[in-house]
């Protein structure tokens, strides 16, 4: 594939939506801002991701979605606390949902499109939706040889039904005016993430397989004197393998930032140690494992590198 110049940006802001986890106690940083509201209000949680994305280039914003959680009711409760959060009043944090210009689905799981419906409904404006063809496969759960579990599909025909333009993409392409780049299918290059491992199963083309995930996409973009900033749905490509197709897309070697859900609980805690120690070995200045990472795996990146491991929770902003 020949390389993708993407364009860098000034600054840019991240805010987390939807994610597993809640705590209302955490500190600020610098470039870290916990989502506080006045009591009795809360932040929702729930087994799923979504972010809200703004790049600056020479004071010109482009805001983003990606993904959209399970429900809808936890990505627009965590909305409007959001806009009357102290770093929202006290100007730390700018960007809102209204200025959103295109959504990016990660991949074809119900907890990262179920809650499009309320998303849209919320924007109440027509948006594209890049998104890969793959995406709209049949899936299914393998819980015995003999029993199976129907995952919820995305059926094609949905996007428009809620107002989204359907943009389907297979390969890297970029959106906000060449500053952030969508991965499309990712290459699978180290020796030890060679597929998600589990019981999920796929039915492309008529037939039932172990599932390949052809559709896990990334996006990132490239912060100025920085590097790479890299934000991964589920990451069941492997989420170091998003990290060097990035970079040979790119031809960008400094990362500068890694986060999102990196797929190393449950059936596939045997992928945490190559894991962290790929992730140290390139070295980024902030790394943040959410959402399908895990407890054990997250605990992890916060022992082997404790100077750049950010617990997240959901509402927080990161601010590059």
């Amino acid at each position: 594939m020949p390389p993708i110049t993407l364009s860098q940006v000034t600054h840019a802001e991240i805010t987390v939506l939807v994610d597993n986890y809640s705590d209302l106690l955490l500190e600020d940083t610098q470039t870290v801002k916990r989502c506080r509201v006045w009591p009795p209000k809360g932040l929702m949680a729930e087994h799923g991701l979504a972010f809200l994305i703004t790049v600056y280039a020479k004071e010109q914003p482009h805001t983003i979605v990606m993904d959209a959680g399970i429900s809808g009711l936890c990505f627009n409760h965590n909305a409007d606390l959001m806009a009357e959060s102290m770093p929202v009043r006290f100007g730390m944090v700018t960007h809102k949902i209204d200025d959103v210009e295109c959504m990016v689905l990660s991949h074809g799981h119900f907890d990262h499109f179920n809650g499009m419906p309320q998303v849209f409904e919320r924007l109440k404006k027509p948006v594209p939706l890049v998104v890969h063809p793959g995406a709209f496969v049949a899936r299914r759960i393998k819980l015995r040889p003999d029993y199976y579990v129907d995952m919820p599909t995305f059926e094609e025909a949905m996007p428009a039904r809620v107002g989204a333009v359907l943009d389907k993409r297979r390969h890297a392409s970029t959106i906000a005016d060449g500053h952030i780049l969508v991965t499309g299918e990712v290459e699978r290059t180290t020796k030890f993430e060679t597929g998600s491992p589990g019981r999920l199963e796929a039915n492309p083309h008529g037939q039932w397989k172990h599932d390949s995930f052809e559709d896990d996409q990334a996006v990132a973009f490239n912060v100025k004197d920085k590097g790479l900033v890299v934000v991964g749905g589920c990451s069941h490509a492997g989420i170091i393998n998003t990290i060097e197709h990035v970079r040979n897309i790119t031809r960008e070697t400094k990362i500068h930032s890694v986060m999102g859900g990196f797929h190393l609980s449950g059936a596939s805690d045997g992928l945490i140690e190559p894991t962290v120690a790929a992730m140290k070995e390139i070295n980024p200045s902030m790394v943040v494992p959410m959402h399908c990472t895990g407890w054990k795996a997250i605990n992890r990146f916060a022992a082997a590198m404790p100077d750049q491991f950010v617990l997240n929770t959901v509402g927080t902003s990161y601010l590059f």
